[in-house]
């Protein structure tokens, strides 16, 4: 997903792929949504709660940009990076993980949630 010269590049998904992990990719981008906006600034004051609502609202943008790719058939590769950074400020690391394996949806078996998990 990352070109020799480290610029993050979508992945086309297969219309059959899209159809199958629909669910499953909705499924982890409104989970990602409502954690990144039930999460709270580490700790009080006005800087932290700034910086805790812009980091929210990066979150909310790349998930946007992820909705958006998906439903012209790719992983927007921008949208990956976007939210997983914001989720990883944060401090919700797992939940970047669980971003960043949305690129290997279609590279998982029946067996598999599809989220790389």
């Amino acid at each position: 997903m990352t070109t020799p010269a480290g610029t993050p590049q979508s992945k086309s998904i297969a219309p059959d792929d899209r159809k199958k992990y629909d669910q499953v990719f909705m499924q982890v981008v409104m989970s990602v949504q409502q954690q990144a906006q039930a999460s709270s600034p580490p700790q009080p004051g006005n800087l932290a709660a700034m910086f805790h609502k812009e980091q929210v609202t990066e979150a909310l943008q790349g998930c946007a940009m992820l909705i958006a790719g998906w439903n012209e058939g790719k992983i927007d590769a921008a949208g990956v990076s976007r939210a997983s950074r914001a989720l990883k400020a944060l401090g919700e690391t797992e939940w970047a993980a669980r971003v960043e394996g949305l690129v290997n949806i279609d590279e998982v078996g029946d067996e598999g949630d599809g989220d790389g998990q």
